[in-house]
């Protein structure tokens, strides 16, 4: 499934994307005027290989939930347990994501592909666990190869299912407690960056915390020895972040676009490029997270979020804050008279 998937991420549509950018030219503004929106239109209209594209509604949400071993180093104050609370608290519909969503219209789906705890069963939850949460990376490999493939093929088949179901964009969420640990490390490596330059506060952590942090990552980081982008997905990142990086890539062989959200959802789209470099055509940096790692791994993939509001919540949150932009850029294309047609002279 993954061979099939990367080998059906094509490049943009060389014909759309200059019928875009032609027709931006036409639009009653003057040109560039909109700033980043017109470049994020004409890459959408290529990616959809049509001029205007879809406008991306209805969008789903997914949210991929997975504990960690390495909680057991002290990386984070918050209990274990707050993972599988905070599905609850998903499902329910009383987190701040629900509440964006809803403001959106935004369908939110929450995958079970690691966390640590059994789960009720329960309307809009998957349970694609494949195992109960990683091991601890700072000791052992979080995953073997094949714990990470399967996670990489259950969020590529939530996104399949999701666009087969009317999704005509994707956006990403996540959540386990500890999981901007194993986002760290996995920037560092893809990157090559200081781990102690994108290893942040996460939900919040004292200096003290933050030392043993910044050591763990580096630890991993210097002893990891693997080129492959599974193989380190396998040995530093979370169940969670593989699902994210196939969710990734099958919206990108569906030409769909994929709004993403902060750190971890940053760190798993450099897995995406990594195993497929044409990938990034789909992605949408939703904000810029608070994190310092989002920095450079947006840096790394050439993406500039559309907004910068200091979140670091996660979940989804500044997808869906963003997705009202994204669906405006194209509603441009759709909407917009053209200086001939509305009478307007032209400079």
């Amino acid at each position: 499934m993954l061979n099939e998937t990367i080998a059906a991420i094509r490049p943009l549509d060389d014909e759309a994307v200059a019928a875009a950018r032609a027709l931006q030219a036409r639009l009653t503004k003057p040109m560039g005027s909109l700033g980043a929106l017109e470049a994020l239109s004409v890459r959408l209209a290529g990616l959809a290989g049509a001029c205007p594209p879809p406008i991306p509604e209805p969008a789903a949400l997914a949210i991929f939930a997975g504990d960690h071993g390495v909680h057991e180093q002290g990386v984070t104050p918050w209990p274990q347990e707050v993972t599988a609370q905070m599905v609850a608290n998903f499902v329910a519909g009383g987190a701040v994501v629900n509440a964006f969503a809803r403001q959106a219209g935004v369908r939110v789906t929450v995958v079970d592909v690691g966390v640590k705890a059994t789960l009720d069963p329960a309307e809009g939850l998957l349970d694609r666990k494949v195992r109960a949460g990683t091991r601890d990376l700072s000791v052992e490999p979080a995953m073997t190869r094949e714990e990470a493939l399967r996670a990489i093929e259950a969020g590529m088949q939530v996104a399949e299912d999701l666009v087969a179901g009317g999704a005509r964009a994707l956006l990403t969420g996540d959540m386990g407690i500890a999981n901007t640990t194993p986002s760290a490390a996995l920037i560092a490596a893809f990157t090559h960056a200081d781990p102690a330059a994108v290893t942040g506060l996460g939900t919040g952590i004292d200096s003290e915390t933050h030392a043993r942090k910044v050591a763990v990552v580096t630890s991993a980081v210097v002893g990891l020895h693997a080129d492959d982008p599974i193989d380190v997905l396998a040995a530093v990142g979370g169940l969670e972040h593989a699902a994210l990086a196939g969710y990734i890539l099958k919206a990108a062989a569906l030409r769909v676009p994929v709004v993403l959200d902060g750190v971890i959802a940053a760190s798993a789209a450099l897995a995406a490029h990594a195993l497929a470099p044409l990938s990034v055509s789909a992605m949408v940096a939703g904000h810029r997270s608070a994190e310092p790692g989002a920095t450079v791994a947006l840096g790394y993939l050439e993406l500039e979020p559309l907004v910068d509001l200091g979140l670091r919540l996660g979940e989804g949150t500044g997808a869906v804050l963003a997705l009202p932009i994204v669906a405006s850029a194209v509603r441009v294309l759709h909407e917009v008279a053209t200086f001939d047609s509305a009478g307007v002279a032209h400079k």
